[in-house]
């Protein structure tokens, strides 16, 4: 193999493995830092040596050994920079030669649940939510701070911050990188499910800059959904969840229209719908309500999604159902958001009338003042009433409080289309 071909093997190789030699090493060193120094070392040492001995037939294992090796050599060079003078030094050298080989032989344990400690610890409630989901996206996914800078649409300095600062807190809590048991077990899955639906949708609408949709960010989130399933095979929610962000990406290509317009659901090429992400998602849906978990919340936005993706076209949607499905989420997860998408359903089960009697509630939400898809879906219901000069205004308003170009563009079109009747 031409040495720039195992480059890319190696680098490929490292990316797959990465999370879990970093899980492993931070879950016995306790050190997120040094696990991350030490699994860099170990690329750079694959670098340097596979492409004239080759590919090992165990790569991933030659890479923790390494990694352990290093791990290990640092932890006694910062222990020898420590002692005060030789007569010190001579009196804990035992000691910390046994603790080098008590943590080695840890490291050969099996460590079976190390990267879903990681996990947990990486979304652990202490952190914030912008810290929890750069500090995932860092440690899981192994995306640079520049990466996630430019997905979430902020600065590589800000993401440099959040990370150091969830790692200092992470430190000063002592928390030990292990998968919660009990009670605790549930709250923090519920972190972890947040912190990755949080990063699909930032994909999947992104909140600010000049692209709809980042169709990267949602992959990374699939790709943490995927591993989480592995890993819980019988928690419903992670299979709801994981169901959710399968069938809506699998309507990606068809969200953006020439030049990167957003299409609305409705008007979309279903034939441009992604059929195996389709197949994946109700796999999953059908596995999390088998489990007993058809009234999760992400397990509910899925048969939501898998109305859409089951409907041959926009007119064979089966509306009253999603209106339906809407009433049992805002039971299980009540929300402004939740009222908002509920009213939509109901004008398309219902008609636009009912829509409007919805909204008039959460016009007063304060939560809900400055957020651009209420006067835009305000304005749909009363173009669809027949009241086009007020529809018009509605657009307007859902355009200026829009932080995305495309979707401010797709409103303000939207608001050029109301003609008043003739």
């Amino acid at each position: 193999m031409a040495a720039p071909d195992t480059h890319a093997a190696i680098e490929a190789i490292f990316r797959i493995e990465r999370a879990r030699l970093v899980a492993a090493l931070a879950r016995m060193l306790r050190d997120v830092g040094l696990a991350e120094e030490a699994a860099q070392d170990s690329l750079v040492a694959a670098l340097a040596e596979w492409p004239r001995t080759g590919v090992p037939a165990n790569p991933g294992a030659w890479l923790m050994a390494t990694a352990r090796r290093r791990a290990i050599d640092e932890l006694r060079r910062r222990r020898m920079a420590a002692r005060k003078h030789d007569e010190i030094g001579r009196d804990r050298e035992g000691a910390d030669e046994g603790a080098a080989e008590t943590l080695e032989a840890a490291l050969d344990d099996d460590l079976g649940d190390e990267l879903l400690g990681l996990i947990y610890t990486a979304c652990h409630p202490i952190l914030s939510r912008e810290a929890r989901a750069a500090l995932t996206l860092r440690l899981i996914g192994g995306l640079t701070t520049a990466e996630i800078g430019r997905a979430f649409f902020v600065s590589e300095a800000t993401v440099a911050q959040r990370v150091v600062r969830a790692k200092r807190t992470i430190a000063e809590a002592g928390l030990r990188f292990e998968v919660p048991r009990g009670e605790e077990r549930a709250a923090r899955l519920a972190s972890v499910l947040e912190v990755i639906y949080l990063i699909f949708n930032e994909g999947y609408a992104a909140t600010a800059g000049e692209r709809l949709t980042r169709p990267a960010l949602c992959a990374e989130a699939q790709r943490l959904g995927r591993i989480l399933a592995g890993l819980l095979p019988d928690e419903p929610e992670v299979l709801g969840l994981l169901a959710l962000m399968e069938l809506q990406a699998s309507r990606l290509a068809a969200r953006l229209g020439p030049g990167g317009v957003s299409v609305p659901l409705t008007e979309q090429d279903r034939t441009r719908w992604d059929r195996l992400l389709i197949g994946r998602g109700l796999d999953a849906l059908a596995r999390a309500e088998a489990l007993g978990g058809a009234d999760g919340a992400y397990a509910l936005q899925a048969a939501l999604a898998a109305c859409h993706a089951r409907a041959p076209s926009a007119a064979e949607t089966d509306w009253p159902r999603i209106a339906g499905l809407y009433d049992r989420l805002l039971a299980v997860q009540p929300s402004p958001v939740v009222e908002l998408n509920r009213a939509v359903a109901h004008s398309m089960a219902f008609g636009p009338q009912a829509g409007l009697a919805l909204l008039a509630a959460l016009e007063r939400e304060p939560t809900l003042r400055a957020y651009a898809p209420l006067p835009a879906a305000r304005g749909d219901f009363l173009l669809r009433a027949g009241r086009p000069g007020e529809a018009k205004a509605a657009f307007e308003a859902a355009a200026s409080l829009s932080r995305n170009a495309q979707e401010k563009a797709f409103l303000l079109r939207r608001a050029a289309s109301c003609v008043p009747a003739g």
